[in-house]
């Protein structure tokens, strides 16, 4: 049917998180096609073969969802599918939501994203979506890698994105869960593609301005973290520490905060390998 209203793209690529699905699962149950202005697409497993096993790559081809776009029609099946997503789906969505968590290697306050555009109208249209959801935390994001990005293959096209990441470890929380659950309800009604109110708690607004938010490991060992997430730190505070489990008695390896905020995010298991995401330091805004 011809729409006056706007469409809605709701889409997982992590497949790791646990807390997107079971949102869209839910949403696909208890949404009524009457109570819709518009179209909504659920996808709750974007990369299924990697969201069957429980992983971030496919088991069949090893590709990485958030890592091929825009695809290829004729290569691998992770680039065939996401080929499908930019030619098809993407193209009937004005709004896209992408919930992402840590997975089994990482975990993070749970917060909603919106980046930093070229087109300053789209962006506000991104940071008001990103409000909207109403995450204990709101950030404004900034990926070291965006090439291949499902974000930015919709960025491109103009689309209205945000994007989760919804703590970590691999499994869901009933906190999380509902956070998810909120911020789909919510969107859609800043969508104008159902009716009601939005539900508005408190946030923290969070920005990453450069590269210094970043801090990856150069040893591989046992991690020691020194502070918990959630914590304000200060340039030169001490982070973490990397013991060498080859033998005693070597010396740790320190790590050090290079930028004043809020530990924001951290590796999850006990031990981190050389080149491993360590930890992210985000700023109040």
């Amino acid at each position: 049917m011809e729409r006056d209203q706007p469409l809605c793209l709701l889409a997982l690529i992590t497949v790791t998180n646990t807390r997107g699905p079971i949102a869209l699962f839910d949403l696909a149950h208890t949404i009524s096609a009457d109570d819709l202005s518009g179209r909504v697409i659920i996808v709750p497993g974007m990369n299924y073969p990697a969201f069957q096993v429980g992983k971030r790559t496919s088991p069949i081809d090893g590709g990485n969802m958030n890592r091929v776009f825009p695809g290829n029609p004729v290569g691998t099946l992770t680039e065939k599918i996401a080929d499908y997503s930019q030619r098809t789906l993407l193209p009937l969505a004005d709004y896209v939501v992408d919930f992402h968590s840590g997975g089994k290697t990482m975990e993070f306050l749970p917060f909603c994203c919106a980046h930093v555009l070229d087109d300053k109208d789209q962006q506000g249209r991104c940071v008001a979506a990103m409000k909207a959801f109403n995450a204990p935390h709101s950030m404004m994001l900034l990926e070291l890698d965006p090439a291949s990005m499902y974000d930015t293959a919709a960025e491109n096209m103009g689309k209205v994105f945000i994007g989760t990441e919804l703590a970590g470890g691999g499994s869901a929380t009933a906190t999380t869960i509902s956070i998810a659950k909120k911020g789909i309800r919510n969107i859609l009604i800043h969508a104008v593609i159902t009716q009601g109110e939005i539900e508005v708690d408190d946030t923290i607004y969070l920005d990453m301005p450069d590269q210094s938010c970043f801090v990856f490991s150069e040893s591989t060992g046992l991690l020691e973290l020194c502070i918990d997430l959630g914590a304000e730190v200060k340039a030169g505070d001490l982070l973490a520490r990397v013991h060498n489990i080859d033998r005693t008695g070597l010396a740790q390896t320190e790590y050090r905060v290079k930028i004043d905020g809020i530990f924001s995010g951290r590796h999850f298991p006990g031990q981190i390998a050389m080149g491993d995401f360590l930890g992210v330091i985000a700023v109040p805004m």
